[in-house]
């Protein structure tokens, strides 16, 4: 069991969480503009513009979340492993 006084990561780098952020609140907000996409034309295999414009947001959202999610999972492996390093240079001394 490790103290309280030891940290498990190192400083964190606020790039790839803005960049997150970014990537989510498109994914969230683009899709809650009814009026960009509140048209029945044109039409793709008979099917109004209105539907088929949302279900083409949902692979769009699913690779900016994927996208999101690697970015933070590699930030947060980078943190501990500079704790562990420095971890593993004080134990050699």
């Amino acid at each position: 069991m490790s103290s309280p006084d030891v940290p498990t990561r190192g400083p964190a780098k606020p790039g790839p969480y803005v960049v997150s952020g970014i990537l989510l609140l498109v994914a969230i907000v683009v899709p809650l503009v009814v009026p960009a996409y509140a048209f029945d034309e044109p039409r793709l295999a008979g099917i109004p513009y209105f539907y088929w414009y949302q279900m083409a947001w949902i692979p769009v959202t699913a690779a900016l979340v994927g996208i999101s999610y690697w970015l933070v999972t590699r930030e947060d492996r980078r943190r501990r492993e500079s704790v562990r390093g420095a971890a593993a240079a004080g134990e050699e001394r």
